[in-house]
């Protein structure tokens, strides 16, 4: 939890809008409890039964997450992993890397499903 702590000084000090923070789920009611009493904005997503991922910041940048409608980071589209990568405030240039990498094997899959052979199998 002191990592979570952490991570809610720097928001309230306006070093980031946006925190992605995993933990145990065990955990979760605390943390909840203490975002709450803070009064900042969250959403958590199931990781696994013994794991989560509470996102907390500015109350638009989880509006966003929320509209972006996923329950996991797995589900999420290049173009919004590039926007969520962004938001969190990682280097600009490694979500463009990440994104076109991404793209290129979206499209190699994309290939191997359309192949003739594929078709007919």
């Amino acid at each position: 939890m002191k990592v979570l702590s952490h991570h809610i000084y720097e928001y309230r000090k306006g070093l980031r809008n946006l925190i992605l923070h995993t933990m145990k789920a065990s955990q979760r009611h605390e943390a909840q409890m203490r975002l709450q009493r803070h009064g900042i904005s969250y959403l958590v997503y199931e990781l696994a039964p013994d794991k989560i991922n509470i996102f907390f910041g500015a109350p638009e940048c989880i509006e966003v997450l929320r509209r972006i409608g996923k329950n996991s980071l797995t589900d999420f589209t290049s173009e919004e992993d590039f926007i969520l990568g962004t938001m969190l405030g990682y280097d600009r240039l490694q979500q463009c890397q990440r994104f076109l990498q991404r793209k290129r094997s979206d499209m190699a899959i994309a290939d191997t499903a359309n192949s003739p052979c594929r078709r007919w199998a």
